[in-house]
């Protein structure tokens, strides 16, 4: 496991979606983008999931989509903050609506090899231990089952970061992942072909309250065990406002993320296991992907 200096607080994490859920889809305008460019990805692999899990579902938006791309398969949308899986679980039709659970992804409450999709949109950055988390997502794979994420890497906000930076050295932004990290840490979980590639996104504002605001509102502000909890001082903020209006450019304040998009699958054969039974549509589709 990579060292994590301040980790996740998950309670408030957990807290924070909680809060955002009914303004969540107002806002998430870099999360509707990747899932979409993940929905996009996802064309290029053959596969007839009877099962998806949808792992980070939030308010349900892209758990919608894979219900009408794959009419057949039963769907889980699985997320740690209830009021988000409240509203998924009003989307669509009621026949198509997923199996809502509340849960953890770094401790799935579901069986060994009962899936055929994993599908993660921006979730994996609110977990502490990637390999564990990918050890998870691949326990619950069936043999030549599919996993394909998004998440965010180390770039992202580092306007953020650094303008903080230049105030004081407590955490204010969370840690993200090296792509390298994603990879290695797949690999160690034992998944098979992985693939990780990354792009930068920027959004761009015309003020910096707004900005915050929206980072708040999508439950992305610093959940850091080591964020300070106290008031930050007046001084503070004016040092800090000055030092990310210095980043304006062509008028517009920045906000940058490096989005890190992966895919990899289940072994056919487990290391821990005897010898298994497997279809050819699965050999099929792993060559189709190759």
């Amino acid at each position: 496991m990579t060292e994590i200096r301040y980790p996740i607080d998950k309670r408030e994490a957990r807290r924070s979606f909680g809060r955002a859920a009914r303004g969540y889809d107002r806002v998430a305008v870099l999360q509707r983008e990747v899932g979409q460019g993940l929905l996009e990805r996802l064309e290029m692999i053959r596969l007839r999931p009877a099962v998806i899990l949808d792992v980070g579902a939030g308010t349900g938006a892209v758990t919608a989509q894979l219900a009408n791309r794959f009419p057949r398969a039963r769907l889980i949308a699985l997320d740690f903050a209830w009021p988000m899986l409240a509203l998924a679980r009003k989307r669509g039709v009621w026949w198509r609506r997923p199996r809502c659970v509340c849960g953890d992804a770094e401790q799935l409450p579901l069986r060994d090899c009962s899936v055929d999709l994993v599908f993660s949109n921006l979730t994996l950055q609110w977990c502490n231990d990637l390999e564990h988390t990918f050890g998870e997502l691949l326990r619950v794979l069936k043999p030549g089952g599919c996993l394909m994420f998004s998440t965010f890497g180390t770039d992202t906000l580092y306007e953020l970061r650094e303008s903080w930076a230049e105030v004081d050295s407590a955490p204010h932004v969370s840690r993200f992942a090296d792509l390298h990290d994603v990879g290695d840490a797949m690999l160690r979980a034992r998944f098979s072909d992985p693939v990780v590639d990354m792009e930068k996104m920027a959004l761009t504002y015309q003020d910096l309250g707004t900005l915050l605001r929206e980072i708040k509102v999508l439950g992305a502000h610093n959940a850091s065990a080591g964020r300070h909890r106290g008031l930050t001082g007046k001084q503070k903020l004016r040092a800090f406002r000055e030092a990310y209006e210095r980043r304006r450019r062509n008028g517009l304040l920045p906000a940058t993320y490096e989005v890190v998009y992966g895919h990899a699958w289940a072994p056919l054969q487990r290391a821990d296991a005897g010898q298994v039974e497997v279809s050819l549509e699965v050999l099929r589709r792993r060559g189709s992907a190759g």
